[in-house]
């Protein structure tokens, strides 16, 4: 019998409301996760109770502008990060604070399609032993302009024995993958770890690798699922380049291989670029 109900702890995390569209971004990406309910009828599915953990920094404009923001008839935990608000340390403690079966990372600047967490319901139902759920991702650039594609690569044939799987042999290969709006176990990422601080530029690749190296299904589901909004002002990249146009090949290097040395490994480790001096 075809279970009809899906519960999801998504993690939004908020480190500033300063960047100069942060209103407009932050309704979008709530109503996004508002319409995951509103189209909830069509095969009597039922996407019942998406816990959404705001999990932001104690920045003061910040907190106020979530306590006066109306989010409807949702389902709000408001979580106070006053430690480290890097991205990772932000998902570790939503994670603390999800009680749902399966989470999601949704960013302020990013919004779910709106079939999305149903299509990780009919799958999730054909496919009992997946764990976790990519979307194909649309990525746009900071003007809205689009960009491509992501995750689409495991359905090329050249590269995937499983077709719409990603394996550990497929990210060894590949690299770009985005963890963004994935649907996976809770338990999982209790069993095997979340994402990793100490892998500056790599840690969602690094993720995925860990998870498959411990033979943790995850599938693509062949349609749309999120939009996401690349190099944005702010963002973990943009952060870290520190205002140069670009990184280095070796310095991309090092992170790639990094990610390919760190995924053995369930807990943080310290590991720091350090460039070659000619």
């Amino acid at each position: 019998m075809m279970n009809n109900l899906l519960n999801i702890s998504v993690i939004l995390p908020v480190e500033s409301s300063k960047h100069k569209d942060f209103d407009t971004l932050f309704k979008s990406c709530i109503k996004s996760v508002e319409n995951q309910i509103k189209n909830d009828s069509e095969d009597n599915v039922v996407i019942e109770d998406i816990e959404l953990l705001i999990v932001h920094s104690d920045e003061e404009s910040l907190c106020s502008f979530l306590d006066n923001f109306d989010f409807g008839d949702l389902n709000i935990k408001l979580v106070k990060n006053e430690g480290d608000v890097d991205f990772a340390s932000q998902i570790s403690l939503g994670l603390e604070n999800a009680t749902h079966e399966w989470i999601s990372v949704l960013e302020f600047d990013d919004e779910y399609a709106t079939i999305w967490f149903k299509n990780v319901h009919r799958y999730s139902n054909a496919y009992p032993e997946v764990k976790g759920f990519l979307p194909i991702v649309v990525d746009i650039d900071d003007k809205g302009v689009f960009a491509g594609f992501t995750n689409e690569a495991t359905f090329a044939s050249n590269m995937n024995s499983e077709i719409g799987y990603l394996t550990n042999e497929v990210l060894l290969n590949y690299q770009n993958f985005q963890s963004s709006g994935m649907v996976i176990k809770k338990s999982v990422l209790k069993d095997f770890g979340s994402f990793k601080k100490n892998i500056k530029l790599t840690f969602v690749y690094e993720l995925l690798l860990r998870l498959t190296y411990n033979n943790v299904s995850i599938m693509t589901i062949p349609r749309i699922g999120y939009k996401h909004t690349n190099m944005r002002e702010g963002s973990v990249f943009w952060s870290y380049k520190n205002g140069s146009s670009k990184l280095s090949n070796d310095e991309v290097k090092f992170w790639i291989e990094s990610a390919k040395k760190e995924h053995f490994f369930k807990e943080d480790r310290e590991i720091k670029y350090e460039p070659s001096i000619d």
